[in-house]
């Protein structure tokens, strides 16, 4: 059997960077392992018929907290099915609970979890998606609780220091070389 592959779990808010710093990452670890898998939560979720962009959500039902929960755990179950057979797979998605992320702790093997930190102020300031300006309800952060990661491998603060190349370099040296990948 050959050996497993690590989950690089980029969490956080919507709007804390995690798509733009995890497909950065992504694609470094893309160069040096060409069977590296991306995930992103946004794009599961539109795929999965949970959300059309420009429409905004299909069906109500799937997100209640036990939908969201049940989702989650597919996603993860699929990804230490990847890991598993040797592959690395980079995450991008807020995985809102802990439980979650303990059950991906206690049965990935070499998972990291990367929670990319923001102030309320940035997020309501970058606000891509309308997510905090529009009044929507159902907004992880907003309405929503949010279960902040207590023991992430790395917590990256995201309010604009340093550019998400740099945030990527520091990644790339702590994560990749370090294994050699």
């Amino acid at each position: 059997m050959s050996e497993k592959g690590t989950l690089y779990f980029f969490t956080g808010l919507a709007g804390a960077g995690k798509t733009t710093v995890g497909g950065l990452f992504y694609q470094r670890l893309k160069a040096r392992n060409p069977e590296a898998v991306l995930i992103d939560g946004d794009v599961q979720r539109t795929a999965a018929g949970h959300s059309v962009p420009g429409v905004g959500v299909v069906q109500e039902d799937r997100y209640t907290t036990e939908a969201r929960k049940a989702g989650a755990r597919e996603m993860f179950q699929y990804c230490k099915g990847l890991t598993d057979q040797g592959k690395d797979v980079v995450v991008c998605s807020i995985s809102m609970y802990r439980e979650i992320r303990d059950w991906n702790r206690e049965n990935i093997a070499h998972y990291r979890e990367i929670y990319i930190k923001v102030t309320r102020e940035t997020l309501y300031r970058r606000d891509q998606k309308g997510l905090y300006s529009s009044g929507a309800k159902n907004v992880v952060g907003v309405d929503l609780p949010y279960d902040e990661p207590e023991r992430p491998d790395l917590v990256v603060e995201n309010d604009g220091q340093e550019t998400p190349e740099t945030i990527v370099d520091r990644l790339e040296t702590l994560f990749l070389e370090v294994r050699g990948k």
